[in-house]
């Protein structure tokens, strides 16, 4: 490589900051080797011959005189089959590797290589010699897991070519399983490619969202929906349940890949997500969750300058699935360390802080964060159509969603689940807040609520909604002057709120039927409240009591519809609903 030569001598540390001088020809985002134990570096400020470097390792021991080695090429991921079940740091390098190599602690200036170099894989391949390909068409196949197909694609680089040769066989990664002929010559490929971090892999077209991302959360699913494709935050206190929320997404969401990102988090709970995923089956196919997910751990004691870069590996892993036409959600726990390793590094840049310390740049680095994912149509020619939604967490500290990170964060976001400590002390969880929740996407998806769900489900939502928000205000007249200042049709207003917040919004995460929800049957569990409420009202205009109406029995089977099983549900709403029409109407007889 043009640069792979270049040498410099470094002339001051500060933390995970390096400045090195002697790098003239150098360029930015190049990767370095500093010192000697050559650690892992990033240019990330150059100045005439002087070069700021971010180390993805423990400086400590390095010093003034030791030397620094460009490598030439920017920080990259290695992408081809062998991924999916993996768990890297956050540069990529697999920790089951490193822990034969090194033992439970990662040792500085360890390498290893993202993807298996010994492994074979059969590659069965989809095109023959003579055909003429594009970059994006898929080449051929290996079955990377049970449940995943790994689409070897002709790099985006390539503009047209022709096959020369292709073999059905087992290869390695790093093994020639095709040659294109190009207008620059026959050109090679293998089923490994690198693609920078910092760079979106191309698509045609992005397309506008159509889709819902089904979680099995009512709360969500129902009211603050995802598309296919789309980007949100979860930001909450600690202990409100911004963990248990991800965990969730990350098993029942219906995307066909899972790539989790644990940035800067605590090491205990990055553990509990080691220790679950592995043991997780995957609701629709019954095999391991991990024959699906790609982990990427990198905690709050792990170098902070990895946190920054752990972000940008985990985007470009899931990126490269999508263009295969995969549906793919990025979890990513949580963008507010993220942003303390910007605010981190930008100090010791001696950069001009911004709000609460942060760096001017910290909006723009958030965008260019979250509009990587999105509903595209794919390179190739074929119509491959792919999605990658986005969700993160986000930190708030003490909870204060006016802080720099949150605020950017909804600038830029469709969907805002804010997470309520008061919510979560009360033990209601998902501790999502009703009022203070919203979602961009709802009036988006609504034909595909009709057609999915149910004709009158937006409907249904709106009034519920409504409802909620009555509540609000009927609580604060309540609180003043007592529940008797309200009239029979304004407790039945809070009476039915509270059936929705209890028997519809709770739900429980470690409840074997209740922790996943199919819309059929959120639909019919807001169809018995609602359809409860509209007979009470009718019952109470005709001068029935309140307190006989609200003593009907079928109240209780309202309450248990959520625990019910999947398979018995549809004939359990028939049999509520009739009970419903029958308790009613024999209270209106009497």
């Amino acid at each position: 490589m043009a640069h792979s030569q270049i040498a410099g001598r470094i002339v001051k540390v500060s933390g995970p900051l390096v400045v090195a001088s002697g790098m003239a020809g150098c360029r930015m985002f190049d990767v370095v080797r500093v010192g000697e134990k050559k650690l892992i570096g990033e240019i990330i400020e150059l100045k005439g011959d002087t070069a700021s470097i971010q180390v993805y390792e423990e400086t400590s021991g390095v010093g003034p005189g030791e030397p620094v080695v460009s490598t030439g090429v920017p920080l990259s991921v290695e992408l081809g089959p062998g991924l999916i079940g993996s768990i890297f740091d956050g540069i990529q390098r697999p920790l089951n590797v490193i822990e034969q190599m090194a033992g439970a602690f990662i040792a500085r200036g360890l390498e290893a290589p993202g993807l298996d170099r010994e492994k074979r894989w059969h590659f069965v391949p989809l095109v023959k010699a003579g055909d003429e390909v594009v970059a994006g068409d898929i080449l051929g196949t290996v079955q990377e897991t049970p449940l995943v197909a790994h689409r070897v694609m002709v790099p985006p680089d390539v503009e047209s070519a022709r096959v020369r040769d292709i073999a059905e066989g087992d290869y390695t990664v790093t093994d020639t399983v095709a040659r294109l002929e190009t207008s620059a010559g026959v050109r090679e490929i293998t089923m490994l490619q690198r693609w920078p971090v910092r760079v979106s892999r191309p698509v045609k077209e992005k397309l506008p969202p159509t889709e819902q991302l089904v979680t099995g959360q009512r709360v969500i699913d129902a009211f603050f929906p995802i598309a296919k494709g789309g980007t949100a935050c979860v930001p909450g206190p600690f202990g409100s349940g911004k963990t248990v929320i991800q965990h969730q997404l990350a098993k029942w969401a219906n995307a066909d890949i899972i790539v989790f990102i644990g940035c800067g988090e605590r090491g205990n709970e990055m553990t509990d997500v080691l220790l679950e995923f592995p043991e997780l089956t995957d609701p629709r196919s019954g095999r391991p969750l991990m024959e699906r997910t790609i982990l990427v751990a990198n905690t709050s004691n792990m170098p902070v300058a990895a946190r920054e870069a752990s972000i940008y590996t985990g985007i470009t892993l899931a990126e490269y699935y999508r263009d295969m036409g995969y549906d793919v959600a990025l979890m990513a726990d949580s963008t507010s360390r993220w942003a303390e390793a910007l605010r981190e590094i930008s100090g010791r840049l001696e950069e001009m802080p911004g709000e609460e310390g942060y760096p001017a740049y910290l909006g723009s680095r958030l965008a260019e964060f979250y509009e990587r994912a999105g509903k595209a149509r794919l390179l190739g020619k074929d119509e491959r159509v792919g999605a990658l939604s986005v969700i993160g967490a986000v930190s708030p500290p003490g909870g204060d969603l006016s802080e720099p990170v949150t605020q950017a964060t909804l600038r830029i976001v469709k969907v805002f689940w804010g997470l309520d400590d008061r919510l979560a002390a009360r033990k209601h969880f998902p501790a999502i807040n009703w009022l203070t929740s919203y979602s961009l996407y709802t009036e988006r998806l609504d034909n595909y609520f009709r057609e999915a769900v149910g004709k009158d489900f937006p409907e249904m939502r709106d009034e519920a909604m409504s409802i909620l928000q009555e509540e609000q205000e009927l609580s604060e007249i309540v609180r003043l002057v007592g529940l008797d200042a309200l009239s029979p049709r304004q407790r039945l207003i809070l009476e039915t709120a509270k059936s929705l917040r209890e028997d519809f919004l709770y739900q429980s995460a470690f409840h074997d039927i209740d922790t996943y929800c199919s819309q059929r049957k959120q639909y019919g569990i807001l169809k018995v409240i609602l359809e409860f409420h509209h007979n009470a009202l009718a019952l109470l205009d005709k001068g029935e009591k309140l307190e006989k109406i609200l003593g009907l029995k079928v109240r209780e089977r309202i309450a248990r519809a959520r625990v019910t099983p999947e398979n018995e549900w549809p004939g359990e709403f028939e049999g509520i609903l009739a009970e419903i029409r029958k308790g009613l109407a024999d209270e209106a007889a009497t």
